[in-house]
């Protein structure tokens, strides 16, 4: 049975801990693609990452692989820090094939960011045949997004064999702040395709 699982990026400490903002994992586009994907019979969850902001890699992976069987049924969208960190798992797990994966402005800390309490996160080699592992690698990236983000998206492009970078004008760091809307079509279709 198709399924997916779809991974948020970090919120720093005083995001996480406002109680007016929601949860990560159910902002932005998030609630909006899995409700499209449960009405096409595809099983999606948005697990959230327990105090992000300070969370290891160890406590990510736990996470994702407690919310569903992972196997090439399973489609992975990753955000930002999200998409950072499917790059890590499908790069440790070699024997794991996969679905459709896509990462929507995935982020490496390519500049070694101090504030980070999460350094050592991406402290990995990439695996240059992560693509042939999954039914298809897409790398989402807007014109407009952070340095950080561009230099990220150029690491994955120049180390990994067979990834597709789709680029898009003005939506940011395909947020809700950045694109007015809480629906991501593109996203949808990709996914689907």
């Amino acid at each position: 049975m198709k399924n997916a699982i779809l991974i948020h990026g970090l919120q720093d400490r005083g995001e996480y801990y406002d109680a007016s903002m929601p949860p990560p994992g159910v902002d932005h586009w998030f609630s909006w693609l899995k409700k499209q994907l449960l009405v096409k019979d595809i099983y999606a969850e948005n697990p959230t990452i327990y105090r992000t902001f300070q969370a290891t890699y160890e406590q990510f992976k736990d996470t994702v692989e407690r919310s569903l069987k992972i196997d090439e049924e399973t489609i992975l969208v990753g955000h930002s820090f999200g998409g950072g960190f499917l790059v890590r798992w499908l790069s440790e797990n070699k024997d794991k094939k996969v679905g459709k994966v896509v990462l929507v402005a995935p982020w490496l800390n390519p500049d070694n960011n101090p504030m980070l309490e999460t350094r050592d996160f991406f402290d990995f080699e990439i695996d240059p045949k992560i693509a042939e592992r999954t039914s298809g690698l897409v790398v989402f990236n807007s014109n407009d997004d952070v340095k950080s983000i561009h230099k990220s998206v150029e690491m994955i492009r120049e180390a990994v064999d067979g990834i597709v970078v789709k680029e898009f004008k003005g939506f940011g760091h395909f947020c809700y702040e950045n694109m007015k809307t809480h629906e991501f079509p593109e996203l949808l279709d990709e996914v689907l395709s």
